[in-house]
């Protein structure tokens, strides 16, 4: 068990080395050695604790940035549209009777043959509508 007992934030990063020596208990004749590096890392809270504080000072930065915006630009007249645009409406409709239509090879069918899709057609269709 090897315990790093000094730690500080200070420490981070910094890469250490360990050697391992295996030696029968009779001789002092090394019969193998292995090096091993280990880097100190912070715990997973002081890791959240960091992301939190600076996502905190992006927020701060972000917000006096806008307020100044605000007041330097002139206000905006838009008007607010309320819910989904015409186009897509349009294309979820489209999608929508593509997928009623038959497939090919369905024979017992009222519709005419060149408006029966394909599977692919309609895999197409099935992926634009969701």
């Amino acid at each position: 068990v090897i315990r790093h007992r000094d730690v500080r934030a200070s420490y981070y990063g910094v890469m250490d080395k360990f050697r391992l020596q295996v030696s029968e208990q009779s001789q002092r004749k090394a019969l193998g050695k292995k090096e091993i590096i280990a880097t100190l890392l912070p715990s997973a809270k002081e890791q959240q604790q960091q992301k939190e504080e600076e996502e905190k000072r992006i927020k701060e930065h972000l917000t006096e940035s806008v307020f100044f915006e605000q007041t330097l630009c002139q206000p905006e007249n838009r008007t607010a549209s309320s819910g989904p645009s015409l186009l897509t409406v349009f294309l979820g409709i489209v999608c929508i009777a593509a997928l009623m239509l038959p497939t090919l090879g369905e024979m017992e069918s009222l519709v005419p043959l060149y408006l029966h899709l394909s599977v692919n057609q309609k895999l197409v269709a099935a992926y634009v509508l969701g």
